[in-house]
Parts: C-alpha cells; sequence; structure tokens
C-alpha cells in the first residue's frame, strides 16, 4: 500500500475520535514521565496538528509519550503517531513496537512481583480495547506497512507479523482474539 493510501484510511479510522481531556492523559502518576507527559499534552485538543517534536520527546529519559497515555489518550493521539512515523518524521519513537510488543506468541509476564500473573498480552489486550473494528484494520495496515520495508530487521517483522496474526486481524473482523 502507498503511503498516501495508507494516510487517508488512518486519518477515516480516528476522524471521529475525541480528545479524552486533560485529565485523562496519563496511565500512571510513578515517576516524572507521566507528569511532563501530562504538561506537553494538555490543551493539545487537535491530532492533526501536533509538531512532530512533540510527537518524538523524550520524557525525562524515559521514552516518549506512547508508553505513559491512557489507553483513552493512546486512541487519540495514535493517529498523529501513525502519520508522522510513514512519513519518516520519526527518530526515537517506534511505533511499531508499540503496537505489537506483547501480543507475540511469546508474552511473558510484566513484574511477577507487583502483577502476579498477568502478562503483557493481558495488559496490551486491555490497553487496546478502546479501539473499534475500522481503527483495528488501520493499524494492521501500518504494521503491515512497517513489516514489508526492507530496511526493517527481521526479529521486528516477525513480531509485527505475529501482532497481526494473534490480535490486529482478529479485532479488524469483530473478533475476540
Amino acid at each position: 500500500m502507498d503511503k498516501e493510501s495508507l494516510r487517508s484510511i488512518i486519518t477515516d479510522a480516528f476522524s471521529a475520535g475525541v480528545y479524552p481531556g486533560d485529565w485523562c492523559l496519563k496511565d500512571s502518576t510513578e515517576g516524572t514521565a507521566p507528569f511532563l507527559l501530562e504538561k506537553a499534552f494538555k490543551g493539545k485538543t487537535d491530532w492533526h496538528v501536533l509538531p512532530t517534536e512533540l510527537l518524538d520527546r523524550d520524557l525525562g529519559g524515559w521514552g516518549t509519550a506512547l508508553g505513559f497515555f491512557s489507553a483513552e489518550a493512546f486512541r487519540f493521539y495514535l493517529p498523529a503517531y501513525l502519520i508522522a512515523d510513514i512519513d519518516e518524521k520519526l527518530e526515537s519513537t517506534d511505533v511499531a513496537d508499540y503496537l505489537s510488543h506483547g501480543l507475540t506468541e511469546d508474552s511473558n509476564p510484566i513484574n511477577p512481583k507487583r502483577y502476579g500473573a498477568r502478562t503483557w498480552w493481558d495488559y496490551q489486550r486491555f490497553r487496546f480495547s478502546v479501539f473499534n473494528t475500522e481503527q483495528c484494520s488501520a493499524i494492521a495496515e501500518y504494521l503491515r506497512f512497517k513489516s514489508d520495508l526492507s530496511r526493517f530487521p527481521e526479529a521486528n517483522k516477525t513480531a509485527i507479523e505475529q501482532a497481526i496474526e494473534n490480535y490486529w486481524e482478529p479485532r479488524s473482523n469483530g473478533l475476540k482474539p
């Protein structure tokens, strides 16, 4: 699929997105990164106009906002990240990893001492449950696009392909993986 078609699919799928509210941006209150995220994204109610520098910003050495958004904020801002990545404007943020991590056949426990038997699969399945079928389909198309890039490492391609097969494709068809 060409970039323009993929951009259109993503924009259409996420067109009805509603800003979750300033109070619902972060997923955690631990450490400084969630508060840096909240400060950076507060009042940013239109994902179409977000500058790449904001999307690719490191939150105090802890990574980008995609790892700290609430599920609702992740859903709202994701199309900006997808399009920036398609346009090769992101240098630090690996969007495909955020959408495939934990959805592979070897999903590991997160932190057994703290979360017991909860795996990354469990966490991601809950987090991604906010996406409707059209959005899941757009995400699957984005991941296929990323997987087809010749410069993408083989290990990443395998993870992406498993995530599509295990999660995104079934959700695109209205099934529960």
